[in-house]
Protein backbone atom coordinates (compact mmCIF):
# COMPACT_ATOMS: atom_id res chain seq x y z
CA UNK A 1 0.00 0.00 0.00
CA UNK A 2 1.35 3.66 -0.92
CA UNK A 3 2.12 6.04 2.14
CA UNK A 4 0.36 9.56 1.68
CA UNK A 5 2.85 11.90 0.29
CA UNK A 6 2.59 15.41 2.18
CA UNK A 7 4.47 18.68 1.33
CA UNK A 8 5.90 21.25 4.09
CA UNK A 9 3.54 24.00 2.96
CA UNK A 10 5.36 27.04 5.24
CA UNK A 11 6.64 28.42 2.40
CA UNK A 12 3.51 29.92 1.52
CA UNK A 13 3.55 32.00 4.51
CA UNK A 14 7.07 33.57 3.56
CA UNK A 15 8.18 36.43 1.51
CA UNK A 16 8.98 35.19 -1.98
CA UNK A 17 12.92 34.67 -2.25
CA UNK A 18 14.81 32.03 -4.38
CA UNK A 19 14.34 29.01 -1.38
CA UNK A 20 10.49 30.01 -1.90
CA UNK A 21 11.17 29.85 -5.11
CA UNK A 22 12.46 26.18 -5.22
CA UNK A 23 9.88 25.18 -3.14
CA UNK A 24 6.68 26.61 -5.17
CA UNK A 25 8.21 25.70 -8.49
CA UNK A 26 9.06 22.20 -7.15
CA UNK A 27 5.20 21.79 -5.99
CA UNK A 28 3.80 23.46 -8.98
CA UNK A 29 5.74 20.75 -10.97
CA UNK A 30 4.93 17.66 -9.16
CA UNK A 31 1.23 18.44 -9.34
CA UNK A 32 2.23 18.12 -13.87
CA UNK A 33 4.47 14.84 -13.45
CA UNK A 34 2.62 13.09 -10.85
CA UNK A 35 0.91 9.97 -12.33
CA UNK A 36 -1.15 6.97 -10.48
CA UNK A 37 1.99 5.04 -10.74
CA UNK A 38 3.61 6.82 -8.13
CA UNK A 39 3.10 7.46 -4.21
CA UNK A 40 -0.35 8.90 -3.63
CA UNK A 41 -1.12 12.17 -4.84
CA UNK A 42 0.87 15.17 -2.95
CA UNK A 43 -1.18 16.37 0.04
CA UNK A 44 -0.07 20.25 1.02
CA UNK A 45 0.16 20.83 4.97
CA UNK A 46 -0.22 24.61 5.48
CA UNK A 47 -0.20 26.92 9.11
CA UNK A 48 -4.23 27.15 9.27
CA UNK A 49 -4.12 30.71 10.44
CA UNK A 50 -1.88 32.10 7.79
CA UNK A 51 -3.50 34.11 5.07
CA UNK A 52 -1.54 32.98 1.92
CA UNK A 53 -2.30 32.47 -1.79
CA UNK A 54 -3.76 29.46 -3.46
CA UNK A 55 -1.17 26.31 -3.58
CA UNK A 56 0.79 25.52 -6.53
CA UNK A 57 0.07 22.73 -8.39
CA UNK A 58 -3.16 22.21 -8.33
CA UNK A 59 -2.71 19.92 -5.13
CA UNK A 60 -5.19 19.77 -1.98
CA UNK A 61 -4.59 21.24 0.53
CA UNK A 62 -5.26 21.03 3.94
CA UNK A 63 -5.09 23.56 6.94
CA UNK A 64 -3.19 21.72 10.05
CA UNK A 65 -3.10 22.71 13.77
CA UNK A 66 -3.09 26.34 15.26
CA UNK A 67 0.25 27.25 15.75
CA UNK A 68 2.49 29.08 13.19
CA UNK A 69 6.22 29.81 12.32
CA UNK A 70 8.74 27.40 13.58
CA UNK A 71 6.36 25.67 16.56
CA UNK A 72 4.11 24.87 13.65
CA UNK A 73 6.70 22.91 11.81
CA UNK A 74 8.05 21.04 14.81
CA UNK A 75 5.15 20.23 16.47
CA UNK A 76 1.56 20.39 14.09
CA UNK A 77 3.25 19.37 10.94
CA UNK A 78 5.11 15.98 12.27
CA UNK A 79 1.71 14.85 13.81
CA UNK A 80 -0.59 15.32 10.81
CA UNK A 81 2.24 13.53 8.16
CA UNK A 82 2.98 10.93 10.63
CA UNK A 83 1.26 8.27 8.36
CA UNK A 84 3.23 9.18 5.51
CA UNK A 85 6.47 10.61 3.49
CA UNK A 86 6.96 14.91 4.45
CA UNK A 87 8.99 16.37 1.72
CA UNK A 88 10.70 19.61 3.19
CA UNK A 89 11.79 22.35 0.78
CA UNK A 90 13.05 24.83 2.36
CA UNK A 91 16.20 24.17 4.15
CA UNK A 92 14.15 23.17 7.57
CA UNK A 93 12.70 20.38 8.97
CA UNK A 94 10.63 18.82 12.01
CA UNK A 95 13.05 17.38 14.04
CA UNK A 96 10.87 14.57 15.11
CA UNK A 97 9.46 13.91 11.88
CA UNK A 98 9.32 10.46 10.86
CA UNK A 99 9.39 9.82 6.98
CA UNK A 100 10.79 12.59 5.01
CA UNK A 101 13.18 14.43 2.93
CA UNK A 102 14.63 17.83 3.66
CA UNK A 103 16.32 19.86 0.91
CA UNK A 104 19.32 22.10 2.27
CA UNK A 105 20.29 24.76 -0.07
CA UNK A 106 23.56 25.21 0.83
CA UNK A 107 25.80 25.95 3.67
CA UNK A 108 25.51 29.66 3.98
CA UNK A 109 25.45 29.63 7.35
CA UNK A 110 28.96 28.16 7.81
CA UNK A 111 30.65 29.93 4.90
CA UNK A 112 29.18 33.57 5.27
CA UNK A 113 28.15 33.80 8.54
CA UNK A 114 28.22 37.74 8.70
CA UNK A 115 25.40 37.57 6.49
CA UNK A 116 23.00 36.34 8.75
CA UNK A 117 21.65 37.37 12.33
CA UNK A 118 22.98 35.51 15.05
CA UNK A 119 19.67 33.57 15.89
CA UNK A 120 19.19 32.50 12.41
CA UNK A 121 22.89 31.01 12.86
CA UNK A 122 22.46 29.58 15.81
CA UNK A 123 18.66 27.59 14.52
CA UNK A 124 19.83 26.47 11.31
CA UNK A 125 22.58 24.94 13.19
CA UNK A 126 21.01 23.18 15.84
CA UNK A 127 18.42 22.34 13.51
CA UNK A 128 20.56 20.40 10.77
CA UNK A 129 23.05 18.86 13.37
CA UNK A 130 19.68 16.81 14.92
CA UNK A 131 18.56 15.94 11.36
CA UNK A 132 21.41 14.21 10.70
CA UNK A 133 20.96 11.97 13.69
CA UNK A 134 17.43 11.10 12.23
CA UNK A 135 17.18 8.75 9.35
CA UNK A 136 16.30 12.08 6.79
CA UNK A 137 16.80 11.89 3.32
CA UNK A 138 19.23 14.91 2.76
CA UNK A 139 19.11 16.71 -0.03
CA UNK A 140 20.78 19.57 -2.16
CA UNK A 141 20.83 21.48 -4.88
CA UNK A 142 24.40 21.78 -6.75
CA UNK A 143 27.79 19.24 -6.19
CA UNK A 144 29.34 22.22 -4.82
CA UNK A 145 26.82 22.88 -2.18
CA UNK A 146 26.83 18.72 -1.43
CA UNK A 147 30.82 19.16 -0.87
CA UNK A 148 30.31 22.31 1.93
CA UNK A 149 26.90 20.75 3.56
CA UNK A 150 29.18 17.14 4.01
CA UNK A 151 32.13 19.47 5.07
CA UNK A 152 30.46 21.73 7.30
CA UNK A 153 28.30 19.08 8.74
CA UNK A 154 31.18 16.37 9.36
CA UNK A 155 29.60 13.89 7.53
CA UNK A 156 30.16 12.33 3.79
CA UNK A 157 28.89 13.38 0.52
CA UNK A 158 26.87 10.74 0.20
CA UNK A 159 24.64 11.56 2.84
CA UNK A 160 23.27 14.19 0.30
CA UNK A 161 21.13 13.68 -3.34
CA UNK A 162 21.97 16.38 -5.58
CA UNK A 163 18.69 17.41 -7.67
CA UNK A 164 18.31 20.26 -10.12
CA UNK A 165 16.74 23.18 -9.57
CA UNK A 166 14.69 24.55 -13.13
CA UNK A 167 14.15 28.13 -14.38
CA UNK A 168 11.70 27.27 -17.58
CA UNK A 169 8.78 29.32 -14.97
CA UNK A 170 10.57 32.36 -16.51
CA UNK A 171 10.30 31.49 -19.90
CA UNK A 172 6.91 30.83 -19.55
CA UNK A 173 5.76 34.13 -18.88
CA UNK A 174 4.20 37.05 -20.81
CA UNK A 175 7.09 39.55 -20.28
CA UNK A 176 5.83 43.08 -19.04
CA UNK A 177 7.66 45.13 -21.17
CA UNK A 178 5.85 48.21 -19.56
CA UNK A 179 8.43 47.94 -16.77
CA UNK A 180 10.79 49.77 -18.94
CA UNK A 181 8.90 52.74 -19.86
CA UNK A 182 7.71 53.20 -16.10
CA UNK A 183 11.60 53.37 -14.87
CA UNK A 184 13.09 55.12 -18.04
CA UNK A 185 14.92 52.62 -19.62
CA UNK A 186 15.66 51.40 -23.53
CA UNK A 187 16.45 48.40 -24.88
CA UNK A 188 20.08 47.64 -24.49
CA UNK A 189 20.99 50.61 -22.67
CA UNK A 190 20.79 48.97 -19.07
CA UNK A 191 23.09 46.38 -17.13
CA UNK A 192 20.53 43.87 -14.87
CA UNK A 193 21.54 43.44 -10.99
CA UNK A 194 19.31 41.09 -8.67
CA UNK A 195 20.43 40.98 -5.68
CA UNK A 196 19.42 41.90 -1.96
CA UNK A 197 21.82 43.52 0.22
CA UNK A 198 23.45 40.55 2.27
CA UNK A 199 26.77 40.78 2.22
CA UNK A 200 27.76 38.29 0.24
CA UNK A 201 25.21 38.88 -2.32
CA UNK A 202 28.21 41.93 -3.33
CA UNK A 203 26.73 44.98 -4.46
CA UNK A 204 29.62 46.84 -3.19
CA UNK A 205 32.05 45.70 -5.66
CA UNK A 206 29.67 47.54 -8.65
CA UNK A 207 31.17 50.63 -8.11
CA UNK A 208 33.52 50.90 -10.66
CA UNK A 209 30.76 49.65 -13.20
CA UNK A 210 28.41 52.12 -12.53
CA UNK A 211 30.71 55.10 -12.74
CA UNK A 212 31.60 52.96 -16.29
CA UNK A 213 28.53 52.84 -17.21
CA UNK A 214 27.33 56.10 -16.42
CA UNK A 215 30.05 57.57 -18.60
CA UNK A 216 28.74 55.25 -21.18
CA UNK A 217 24.96 57.04 -20.54
CA UNK A 218 24.00 52.75 -19.91
CA UNK A 219 21.79 52.64 -16.54
CA UNK A 220 22.75 49.61 -13.69
CA UNK A 221 19.93 48.96 -12.25
CA UNK A 222 19.42 46.95 -9.44
CA UNK A 223 16.08 44.56 -8.36
CA UNK A 224 15.90 43.09 -5.33
CA UNK A 225 14.86 43.62 -1.15
CA UNK A 226 16.47 43.08 1.95
CA UNK A 227 15.06 40.37 4.19
CA UNK A 228 15.91 41.86 7.92
CA UNK A 229 14.82 38.61 9.50
CA UNK A 230 17.40 36.75 8.30
CA UNK A 231 20.24 38.77 7.13
CA UNK A 232 22.37 41.58 9.39
CA UNK A 233 21.72 44.76 8.75
CA UNK A 234 23.72 46.36 6.29
CA UNK A 235 24.38 49.77 6.98
CA UNK A 236 27.95 50.20 6.69
CA UNK A 237 27.40 48.44 2.79
CA UNK A 238 28.55 51.29 0.39
CA UNK A 239 26.24 50.59 -2.52
CA UNK A 240 27.24 51.49 -6.19
CA UNK A 241 26.65 54.86 -7.68
CA UNK A 242 25.34 56.01 -10.14
CA UNK A 243 22.66 53.52 -10.06
CA UNK A 244 18.82 52.95 -10.54
CA UNK A 245 17.67 51.07 -7.40
CA UNK A 246 13.60 49.43 -8.43
CA UNK A 247 13.21 47.08 -5.56
CA UNK A 248 11.10 43.99 -5.78
CA UNK A 249 9.55 43.67 -9.73
CA UNK A 250 6.57 41.11 -10.75
CA UNK A 251 7.76 37.95 -12.24
CA UNK A 252 6.71 39.06 -15.30
CA UNK A 253 8.25 42.79 -14.67
CA UNK A 254 11.62 40.81 -14.29
CA UNK A 255 11.00 38.55 -17.75
CA UNK A 256 10.87 41.80 -19.33
CA UNK A 257 13.98 43.47 -17.44
CA UNK A 258 15.86 40.20 -18.54
CA UNK A 259 15.03 39.71 -21.99
CA UNK A 260 15.71 43.71 -22.74
CA UNK A 261 19.22 43.75 -20.57
CA UNK A 262 22.87 44.87 -22.77
CA UNK A 263 24.10 42.09 -19.98
CA UNK A 264 23.08 40.94 -16.12
CA UNK A 265 25.77 40.80 -13.44
CA UNK A 266 26.10 38.49 -10.63
CA UNK A 267 28.54 39.60 -8.43
CA UNK A 268 28.20 37.30 -5.22
CA UNK A 269 30.59 35.86 -3.41
CA UNK A 270 28.78 32.83 -2.47
CA UNK A 271 26.01 30.64 -3.78
CA UNK A 272 24.41 27.00 -3.73
CA UNK A 273 22.76 27.39 -7.15
CA UNK A 274 22.84 30.61 -8.29
CA UNK A 275 19.09 30.68 -10.37
CA UNK A 276 18.91 34.49 -11.14
CA UNK A 277 21.94 33.63 -13.24
CA UNK A 278 19.98 30.45 -15.25
CA UNK A 279 16.64 32.86 -15.56
CA UNK A 280 18.76 35.70 -17.28
CA UNK A 281 20.02 32.70 -19.74
CA UNK A 282 16.78 31.67 -20.09
CA UNK A 283 15.51 34.72 -21.14
CA UNK A 284 18.58 35.44 -23.59
CA UNK A 285 20.82 37.59 -21.53
CA UNK A 286 23.72 37.45 -21.73
CA UNK A 287 25.57 36.84 -18.32
CA UNK A 288 28.94 38.22 -16.41
CA UNK A 289 29.09 36.20 -13.26
CA UNK A 290 31.59 35.65 -10.17
CA UNK A 291 33.81 33.13 -10.46
CA UNK A 292 32.89 31.17 -7.86
CA UNK A 293 32.17 26.99 -7.87
CA UNK A 294 29.04 26.44 -7.70
CA UNK A 295 28.51 29.69 -10.92
CA UNK A 296 30.72 27.74 -12.68
CA UNK A 297 28.69 24.86 -12.22
CA UNK A 298 25.54 26.06 -13.40
CA UNK A 299 26.56 28.05 -16.09
CA UNK A 300 29.42 26.24 -17.62
CA UNK A 301 31.12 27.57 -21.00
CA UNK A 302 27.46 30.45 -21.22
CA UNK A 303 28.64 33.01 -18.93
CA UNK A 304 31.45 34.92 -18.79
CA UNK A 305 33.21 34.84 -15.26
CA UNK A 306 35.10 37.79 -12.94
CA UNK A 307 36.51 37.63 -9.59
CA UNK A 308 34.26 38.97 -7.08
CA UNK A 309 36.76 41.05 -5.61
CA UNK A 310 38.20 42.43 -8.30
CA UNK A 311 35.72 45.51 -9.35
CA UNK A 312 38.08 46.63 -12.73
CA UNK A 313 37.55 42.88 -13.59
CA UNK A 314 33.76 42.78 -13.79
CA UNK A 315 33.64 46.30 -15.03
CA UNK A 316 36.18 45.30 -17.69
CA UNK A 317 33.94 41.75 -18.48
CA UNK A 318 31.09 43.54 -18.74
CA UNK A 319 32.48 46.27 -21.10
CA UNK A 320 33.64 43.76 -23.57
CA UNK A 321 29.92 42.05 -23.82
CA UNK A 322 28.37 45.92 -24.72
CA UNK A 323 31.20 46.27 -26.66
CA UNK A 324 30.83 43.00 -28.49
CA UNK A 325 28.07 42.15 -30.55
CA UNK A 326 29.22 39.23 -31.96
CA UNK A 327 30.31 37.64 -28.52
CA UNK A 328 26.83 38.84 -26.65
CA UNK A 329 24.71 37.26 -29.60
CA UNK A 330 26.80 34.34 -29.39
CA UNK A 331 26.56 34.40 -25.52
CA UNK A 332 22.44 34.40 -26.18
CA UNK A 333 22.70 31.38 -27.84
CA UNK A 334 24.64 29.74 -25.44
CA UNK A 335 22.74 30.68 -22.26
CA UNK A 336 19.57 29.68 -23.98
CA UNK A 337 20.62 26.14 -24.41
CA UNK A 338 22.14 25.80 -20.94
CA UNK A 339 18.73 27.18 -19.49
CA UNK A 340 16.96 24.38 -21.24
CA UNK A 341 18.48 21.68 -19.43
CA UNK A 342 17.50 22.87 -15.85
CA UNK A 343 13.88 22.37 -15.75
CA UNK A 344 11.47 22.28 -12.91
CA UNK A 345 9.41 18.62 -14.30
CA UNK A 346 13.29 17.29 -14.24
CA UNK A 347 13.46 18.20 -11.02
CA UNK A 348 10.13 17.31 -9.40
CA UNK A 349 10.92 13.58 -11.55
CA UNK A 350 14.39 13.58 -9.59
CA UNK A 351 12.87 14.67 -6.43
CA UNK A 352 9.99 11.88 -6.47
CA UNK A 353 12.61 9.50 -7.30
CA UNK A 354 13.92 10.32 -4.22
CA UNK A 355 10.79 9.30 -2.16
CA UNK A 356 10.53 6.23 -4.19
CA UNK A 357 13.80 5.04 -2.74
CA UNK A 358 12.98 6.57 0.68
CA UNK A 359 9.74 3.85 0.88
CA UNK A 360 12.16 1.37 -0.26
CA UNK A 361 14.32 1.80 2.53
Amino acid sequence: MQSALYVNSRFLTQPLSGVQRFATEITSAIGRVWSANDVSRPILLTPAAALIADGPGDLERQFVGRRQGQIWEQIDLPRRARDGVLLNLGNTAPIMGRRQLVVLHDAGIFSQPDAYSWRFRLWYRVLHNLLLRTRSRLVTVSEFSRGELARHLGVVAERFAVIPEGADHISRLAADHAVLARHGLATGRYVLVVGNLAPHKNLASLGVLARMLAARDIALVITGALNRSVFNGQDGITLPAPAHYIGRVSDTELCALYQNAACFVFPSRYEGFGLPAVEAMACGCPVVASSIPALREVCADAALYAHPDDPVAIASTVARVIDTPGLAQDMRMKGMARAAGFTWDKAARALLDLVHDREAA
